[in-house]
């Protein structure tokens, strides 16, 4: 599948999830590694104007943990969050639009282990995100 498809694919996927009402959009995919955007605004900031950080969290987790699912076999396994963490470095005010970049630090048998980078329009990191993921086997109720 050609990298558009795949693009088209993934955010269509997204209907109907939390991914699609904060407004988060994948842009960009490759080899171990998967991009996207969420916007600032009225759904993802804190009383103060800026970006919250459960936001920032909610947007790493998602590149995170789609990227994992597409690491997989996904007609045996699926991946799940295991943990996330994540250091807030740099506020993003309302308005702008806040990027990330989840790569595969680890793609094992049962675990995998992403880094997520968020950042500004400007390129400088805002937040740096690790989630662990749990690949599980499909069960005949499940598949």
């Amino acid at each position: 599948m050609d990298k558009e498809t795949l693009l088209k694919a993934i955010n269509e996927r997204q209907t109907g999830t939390m991914s699609e009402f904060l407004g988060i959009e994948f842009t960009d995919v490759g080899e171990n590694f998967l991009c996207g955007k969420m916007p600032v605004d009225a759904r993802t900031i804190q009383p103060a104007g800026i970006l919250h950080g459960g936001a920032s969290v909610v947007l790493a987790e998602t590149l995170g943990s789609v990227a994992a699912n597409f690491a997989v076999d996904m007609e045996r396994y699926y991946c799940v969050g295991l943990e996330i963490n994540a250091n807030h470095i740099r506020s993003i005010t309302k308005g702008n639009w806040v990027y990330g970049k989840a790569i595969a630090i680890h793609l094992g048998k049962t675990t995998q282990v992403w880094e997520i980078k968020l950042t500004n329009e400007e390129g400088k990191i805002t937040c740096i995100s690790r989630l662990t993921m749990a690949v599980l086997e499909k069960k005949a109720s499940n598949k």
